[in-house]
């Protein structure tokens, strides 16, 4: 397992990643923690009730470059369950790069289901060990919509820093 630390404007909050059961996803978001690219960027979509969305937006809204897309592990049987952490796609099953959502609660029909566009589901790759608490303050801010998003916060909230406190050789 990997531990990694987003250092936010609201406060920390410790990741604890799954290599055994998400190898390319736990890989993928270790190596962008790893380069820095998630310190700067916001969380850009709030649904209280659902989830916290960042890892890809820098404020302004402004869409941050990322690398290749990765292949959708939403087999894996993690499900999205309040503090999991899954990555965000397009409807192309396997288009994750960098965002990623953290589940406010138990959302099992984002859970997969079958490998056809209704049944894909949001491949789960890590779990909150400490900071429950700031997503669930996150949930509580005032929303708007911006640049052609909905339920962004309208007041920035920013990974200012992120602190790998161990990394698992994948």
């Amino acid at each position: 397992m990997s531990t990694i630390v987003f250092e936010t404007s609201m406060g920390h909050i410790t990741i604890e990643l799954d290599h055994e059961k998400a190898p390319i996803g736990a890989a993928n978001f270790l190596q962008y923690a790893q380069d820095g690219f998630f310190n700067g960027t916001i969380f850009h979509r709030i649904i209280p009730g659902f989830m916290v969305q960042g890892g890809g937006m820098l404020p302004g809204m402004e869409p941050k470059p990322t690398g290749d897309p990765i292949e959708n592990e939403a087999d894996n049987g993690l499900k999205n369950v309040r503090g999991s952490l899954s990555y965000a796609r397009t409807m192309d099953p396997n288009s994750a790069t960098t965002q990623f959502f953290m589940n406010l609660v138990d959302n099992d029909f984002l859970d997969h289901r079958s490998k056809d566009m209704q049944g894909w589901g949001y491949a789960v790759f890590g779990r909150i060990t400490d900071g429950l608490d700031v997503i669930d303050r996150m949930a509580q801010v005032d929303t708007t919509s911006r640049r052609g998003h909905q339920d962004v916060p309208v007041e920035d909230i920013v990974i200012e820093n992120t602190r790998i406190e161990n990394a698992e050789d994948s």
